[in-house]
């Protein structure tokens, strides 16, 4: 089998993966600003729904996965999305897949020095069966993630504050 040939059966499953931080879940101003012809409550008192989201992009498709986490954000939350994001994939799409590759920034949570982080990405490998790359981007350079982009789309069509906004 020739170099060529041997590629066009290598499938690569790319990735773009994040966390955000800890977001309220409601009708929110923004510091008086709102997007859109939103309406939001006068005072952001009392709000107890807090959420973590953690987000998967398939680069191939456009998918986005969204997995909403209600403790920490940890290396555990980020694999254990990543797992329930493989099981949500059909059985003859996994058997296809050689290799996945994650985008991922360079945060304390998945750090290419976490080993909290690294030990469940070997396990989530194994598990798998598949190659696991993970790609860094560099210090303040995480905007690049494609997934980046999502959520700011998400930011303007769901009601949820970062802590930076409130």
């Amino acid at each position: 089998m020739s170099v060529k040939d041997q590629k066009k059966n290598d499938r690569v499953k790319r990735l773009s993966l994040d966390c955000k931080a800890t977001v309220k879940i409601g009708d929110y101003s923004r510091g008086g600003q709102t997007r859109g012809n939103n309406q939001a409550q006068d005072h952001d008192m009392g709000a107890t729904e807090k959420y973590i989201p953690c987000g998967i992009l398939d680069e191939e498709n456009g998918q986005l996965y969204l997995n909403f986490g209600s403790y920490y954000k940890t290396s555990d939350f980020i694999v254990d999305s990543l797992s329930l994001w493989w099981n949500q994939i059909p059985n003859p799409e996994q058997q296809q897949i050689n290799l996945i590759q994650i985008k991922v920034d360079n945060g304390p949570e998945n750090s290419g020095r976490r080993t909290q982080f690294l030990k469940r990405m070997v396990e989530f490998a194994n598990i798998t069966g598949k190659s696991i790359q993970l790609l860094y981007f560099p210090p303040y350079h995480s905007k690049y993630n494609p997934i980046e982009r999502c959520w700011g789309i998400l930011e303007q069509h769901l009601l949820w504050r970062t802590p930076q906004q409130r």
